[in-house]
């Protein structure tokens, strides 16, 4: 199966499946808001328009498959604040429509395991930010709009080995706190293989096998640079900005199993140990 893929929002995720795909004789449009990326991501072979946002968007017309990365904002989603009439009156042009979330829907469950069927009980502005959009998507009649749930995306140019070498690292301790992650490289996994599988409706959350609390990862990160650990640090006296410190609010263990099940999908890195050991090698 090949078709046109248009990723509104040619960010890191969506660059790693255009590259997935790319080999396979999908064409590949993207949009940016930056002027300068334009001709970097020509060079990686997507065809790529700066779009401000607003207004129209010619190449919305070329697509069979939609793929929508953008986050939203106290406004509400930028992309169907410019472009959900159009989408909406394309609904059946559309063989897969995709929205990439987050799994901070999901809200704080203190290290608990949610699944898709969860409630979505999110505590932070960002989360409720991003179920308003998750059901503003849901409400277009007739779009085959697949909803991805990402844990926190880690991979090439995004791991802990920089500050870790620069002693910039620091292990920041919150009792219990649990984190779930995903290697890049599986979101595009779970994004094809959806898109071989179309299931219009379906939520599948994208994370890995192994929750961790985050001070285990940077730990692991310096012993497979065999540099000291970095120092701990308590989360309630560590100096840390609002945002940074916003991610600790919530502590939740992320399920898999319907992107296995459903999709067939088997991790290429099924915790961070793997994800880690491969970025190491490929440095």
């Amino acid at each position: 199966m090949v078709g046109t893929l248009l990723c509104i929002g040619m960010g890191y995720s969506a660059q790693a499946l255009a590259q997935r795909l790319l080999p396979a004789g999908w064409r590949v449009l993207g949009t940016t808001r930056e002027a300068a990326r334009v001709a970097a991501l020509g060079s990686a072979g997507i065809e790529t328009l700066a779009w401000p946002g607003t207004g129209p968007l010619p190449q919305l017309g070329e697509a069979s498959h939609l793929l929508i990365s953008v986050a939203p904002r106290s406004g509400g989603d930028p992309v169907l604040a410019a472009l959900g009439a159009e989408i909406a009156a394309r609904a059946a042009q559309f063989e897969w429509v995709g929205y990439l979330s987050t799994t901070g829907v999901y809200g704080d469950h203190g290290g608990g395991w949610v699944d898709e069927q969860t409630a979505l009980t999110p505590s932070t502005v960002r989360g409720r930010e991003r179920v308003e959009a998750e059901a503003a998507w849901a409400a277009i009649p007739g779009l085959p709009l697949h909803i991805f749930r990402l844990a926190g995306i880690y991979g090439p140019g995004r791991g802990p080995f920089a500050k870790v070498r620069a002693g910039t690292a620091r292990r920041i301790i919150k009792p219990g706190q649990v984190f779930s992650r995903i290697h890049v490289a599986d979101i595009a996994q779970v994004l094809a293989a959806s898109m071989a599988r179309p299931n219009p409706g379906a939520i599948y959350n994208v994370c890995d096998d192994d929750p961790a609390p985050p001070e285990e990862v940077i730990a692991h990160a310096a012993e497979l640079l065999g540099l000291p650990l970095p120092p701990a640090e308590d989360f309630a006296t560590a100096e840390m900005t609002p945002m940074a410190r916003s991610f600790y609010a919530e502590s939740k263990r992320v399920r898999n199993d319907r992107i296995k099940a459903e999709l067939g999908v088997k991790l290429i890195y099924p915790t961070y140990r793997e994800g880690l050991a491969a970025l190491l090698a490929a440095e």
